[in-house]
């Protein structure tokens, strides 16, 4: 009898238990659907969002007393499509984050090289007006003849090799400071390069067409980049 009695409270607990939950469910669900009706839930206000803190106060605030456990649909929702808006501009931020810093070193970049272009290239001006200097000696040294020198005495050997070694100098200031002479005979004629100031017609020519024959004055480049054309003869048909 003692055991029948135990079975039966037990029974009776279980069903007592189950009916509580089935009533509290019910309850949840009509509070919700009535809260998502009633209250029109913002998570932002004057164009900002809400802190979690401000936004459970908006949510609990809007439900009554014995709800306070539960979450309102209505709310819920709000909260999924924040999400996904966050997602979005998070994306969205992190791909302009991204440009931002690829255009950034782009400009650090340019910024180097634009930097390192100002340093080599702030002779070129200077190198440009010695490049008349050099050339002055080279026609000095050119309109000796050997056999002037045999017969010039000791005064014209020395200036003779005063001078050549003032060329040969200044050729090594201008080679340690990237400043190369440029001879394109027997090159293809650039203009971009080369000033043609006479044409060769082919019978005449060693050379194709289009071609440099003869060069009457050498150019010159500092650090790859033409800072003087040279003077060619192009051979033409």
């Amino acid at each position: 009898m003692l055991r029948k009695g135990v079975a039966f409270v037990g029974q009776a607990v279980r069903q007592t238990l189950k009916a509580q939950n089935q009533l509290q469910v019910q309850r949840f669900s009509a509070s919700a659907a009535q809260s998502s009706e009633e209250v029109n839930y913002e998570i932002k206000k004057n164009g900002k969002r809400l802190s979690g803190v401000d936004y459970e106060e908006v949510v609990l605030t809007s439900i009554s007393s014995e709800d306070k456990t539960l979450i309102p649909k209505a709310a819920f929702d709000v909260l999924l499509k924040e999400y996904d808006e966050v997602q979005t501009e998070s994306k969205d931020f992190k791909d302009k984050y991204q440009r931002s810093l690829a255009e950034t070193e782009n400009v650090r970049r340019r910024g180097i090289k634009q930097t390192d272009d100002a340093k080599v290239f702030a002779i070129q001006s200077f190198c440009k007006d010695l490049l008349e200097v050099s050339d002055i000696l080279d026609i000095a040294v050119k309109s000796v003849k050997p056999e002037e020198l045999e017969s010039g005495g000791k005064a014209l050997k020395d200036l003779f090799e005063g001078v050549s070694m003032t060329r040969t100098v200044l050729a090594k200031t201008f080679a340690k400071h990237g400043l190369v002479t440029v001879d394109p005979t027997n090159q293809k004629f650039d203009p971009n390069l080369h000033e043609a100031v006479f044409q060769i017609p082919s019978a005449n020519a060693k050379q194709p067409v289009g071609h440099i024959e003869v060069c009457t004055k050498i150019g010159y480049s500092l650090k790859e980049r033409p800072i003087r054309p040279a003077q060619v003869g192009v051979v033409s048909q």
